[in-house]
């Protein structure tokens, strides 16, 4: 299959990415995460997957949309079903893309984290999927996470502290600072 790949950075993407192309899929990566806080840390995501696509020869579709205020309204007052408004954001996006484009489905990195909610990623990427006409391919990559991660150390990728939003940098340095 031709599969548009939605990747959250270069590092999350380094698992999905082998796997299937290892399966024979014909992959595109595809950046969209106007979910991340700062405005700073969300370039650095982009460069790194940039580079990361450089390295690997990976073709990929930048929507350089930040459009942080959209996020934060549609979370605002929601803030702890967050999740679940970002995944289909971005998920959304992708099928769009993917359908347009003529990819014969879409998936995402988001599922190689095992800190996401796999349950909401699947949910938003077939919602998606229907409503664009193109199917979510849904593939537990969770069991890659580990090699990734290894990978992306010896590619001396940058790798965030953060799953992206300003709620999640929050969390993430306030638990530190409790310690």
């Amino acid at each position: 299959m031709k599969l548009l790949l939605h990747a959250c950075c270069g590092p999350c993407a380094i698992f999905p990415l082998g796997f299937l192309r290892e399966t024979g899929h014909e992959v595109r990566g595809y950046f969209y995460n106007p979910n991340i806080h700062p405005y700073k840390e969300y370039e650095r995501r982009l460069l790194t997957f940039q580079e990361f696509s450089e390295k690997v020869q990976l073709e990929i579709i930048i929507q350089d949309d930040y459009d942080l205020e959209g996020f934060l309204s549609m979370v605002n007052g929601r803030e702890q079903i967050r999740c679940g408004f970002c995944y289909r954001m971005r998920l959304r996006e992708a099928a769009r893309i993917a359908a347009e484009q003529g990819f014969d489905a879409f998936t995402t990195s988001l599922l190689v984290s095992p800190y996401q909610k796999h349950d909401l990623i699947k949910q938003a990427g077939e919602e998606a999927g229907e409503e664009f006409r193109i199917p979510f391919y849904y593939h537990d990559f969770r069991t890659g996470y580990r090699e990734g991660v290894s990978i992306s150390r010896e590619m001396n990728l940058y790798r965030q502290p953060y799953c992206g939003c300003i709620y999640s940098e929050r969390d993430r340095y306030r638990k530190e600072k409790k310690k």
